[in-house]
């Protein structure tokens, strides 16, 4: 991996567990989420209008991008859940470790692409990863599962695996600028319903937070287009690996500077999921 490259990723894992952190903090983190996308669709629409103004969307490319509306509207609203009800230095590692490792299970089922044995030892990893972050008597329990935000983790896992495999494919009929463009704004649109339905909240959010709305708008969409950057310098496999290490970012900025405790554990359990994710991405 070239430095320029690594430069991006790295950026985009610090600006990608940052957002995250933010939302954590949110009164609502649906809300939040929901606010976010709202000012980030702002923020970017002259960009994404221009880009679209010449062609506009092509017919081919319109499947992907209401299927990638659906999936990221119930990705904002699972991973709200998820901060609502559980600590950022568990939920992110799970969501985000499981959500890679799925990818190559789903891409066997679908198009019968086979593991390599790197590839599989990683998937086991994560999956011990996530157990072990979670290791104590009866944290395994329905109750525990609910209570701690992991079930609406997992969930969100399986979303970012499934949006994942459908952009790879959609990005390849639209820019990936008027793609983000067009997810955060029909995102929105899906998930309005469950903002005005708390309009009192809504509005609070929107006074208290307002800057760190705004921060994590531009944090948000700026994570993915430095990767998208980066891939265009490096392989693949090495860009996936490398801007995963937000699940260890993730781990220390919960535990220290959000006072989630168990530093040690949940770095360890982190870690060990990170080296899955490495072993997933970099497996040919």
């Amino acid at each position: 991996m070239t430095a320029a490259a690594l430069l991006l990723v790295v950026g985009a894992a610090v600006l990608h567990a940052g957002w995250n952190a933010l939302a954590k903090r949110g009164g609502d983190p649906v809300v939040f989420l929901w606010c976010v996308g709202v000012v980030a669709s702002l923020l970017y629409a002259p960009i994404a209008l221009a880009v679209l103004w010449p062609d506009g969307v092509r017919l081919a490319a319109v499947p992907f991008v209401l299927g990638t509306v659906v999936l990221h509207a119930a990705y904002f609203f699972t991973l709200g859940r998820a901060y609502g009800a559980g600590d950022l230095s568990l939920v992110y590692p799970i969501a985000r470790g499981l959500g890679v490792a799925l990818v190559p299970l789903a891409a066997l089922a679908l198009f019968d692409e086979r593991l390599s044995p790197l590839g599989s030892f990683g998937v086991v990893l994560v999956a011990a990863g996530i157990f072990f972050l979670h290791w104590r008597p009866g944290a395994w329990s329905r109750a525990a599962v609910g209570g701690s935000g992991t079930g609406w983790a997992l969930a969100t896992g399986v979303l970012i695996a499934a949006y994942s495999l459908l952009d790879k494919a959609g990005v390849a009929r639209i820019s990936p600028l008027a793609y983000i463009w067009l997810m955060e704004v029909g995102s929105c649109v899906l998930l309005t319903p469950v903002a005005l339905a708390k309009r009192d909240v809504m509005r609070r959010e929107w006074r208290v937070n307002r800057a760190t709305i705004a921060a994590a708008a531009v944090m948000s969409p700026t994570a993915y287009l430095l990767v998208l950057f980066a891939f265009q310098l490096s392989k693949t496999g090495y860009v996936v690996a490398a801007r995963e290490m937000s699940i260890v970012l993730s781990a220390i900025i919960g535990s220290v500077w959000m006072k989630e405790g168990a530093l040690g554990r949940r770095l360890a359990g982190a870690g060990v999921v990170l080296a899955g994710v490495v072993c997933v991405a970099l497996a040919r």
